[in-house]
């Protein structure tokens, strides 16, 4: 399960040693994390990693294929957890040492930056191969944070990219080798751990009150 520790003005948000896929427990503790981050003062800043092999493999399907009627609040809450991310008033850096796959690739794109492996690991949304179609919250938030081009790409086509090619994508801010990853994260919230407050908050609310407005939909969300 997720762990939140503190590093001076830096969050460390890991979220586990496995497959990191969006569980409904592992949801509420993400964002029990995000709470106490948004409500401690001071500066500061998150850096959100994982141990092993993924960084995140996704949505839990074989939770909600055992749990079909619950489907609309569970993308709810997957909705929810992204708009979080995306409008935290604090810099957020996901620090992707591993599979960064569908909803797992999402949430890493709700961050403000982005750091990979070089070396190994991918970063994929394959929902056109798994014949999943992105939900319009899904689509907004991609769209907002890609390129159109690396967009059109990532979507219809479900490359998966490694760390090079991630950043030569824009999909990610760096790419360095393994051992770097956390580091580098760590380097780039602290240098920017000043400017937490209402201000950031309100400036990334503005920014992507589209994709917010998408994610917070009180409607039926669309598969």
């Amino acid at each position: 399960m997720p762990t939140l520790d503190r590093q001076d003005d830096v969050f460390i948000l890991d979220l586990g040693d496995g497959e990191n896929r969006f569980h409904p427990d592992w949801i509420a503790s993400v964002s029990t994390a995000l709470e106490e981050i948004e409500q401690a003062q001071g500066a500061r800043a998150v850096v959100t990693a994982a141990t092993g092999k993924f960084f995140s493999n996704g949505l839990d399907l074989d939770w909600l294929m055992a749990h079909g009627d619950q489907y609309h609040e569970y993308v709810g809450a997957v909705h929810g957890l992204f708009a979080r991310v995306l409008s935290l008033p604090v810099i957020t850096v996901a620090a992707l040492q591993g599979h960064t796959f569908a909803a797992g690739a999402m949430l890493s794109l709700a961050h403000d930056f982005r750091v990979m492996r070089a070396d190994r690991g991918f970063w994929c949304l394959p929902e056109a191969e798994i014949n999943i179609p992105f939900t319009p919250g899904m689509s907004a938030l991609i769209q907002a944070r890609l390129t159109p081009q690396t967009a059109h790409e990532a979507m219809t086509t479900a490359r998966r990219y490694g760390g090079r090619d991630a950043l030569a994508a824009a999909i990610v801010d760096r790419a360095v080798d393994e051992d770097a990853v956390r580091p580098a994260a760590i380097e780039i919230a602290r240098a920017q751990a000043g400017k937490a407050g209402p201000a950031l908050g309100t400036i990334k609310a503005r920014m992507y009150r589209a994709v917010l407005d998408g994610l917070r939909d009180k409607g039926t969300p669309s598969p």
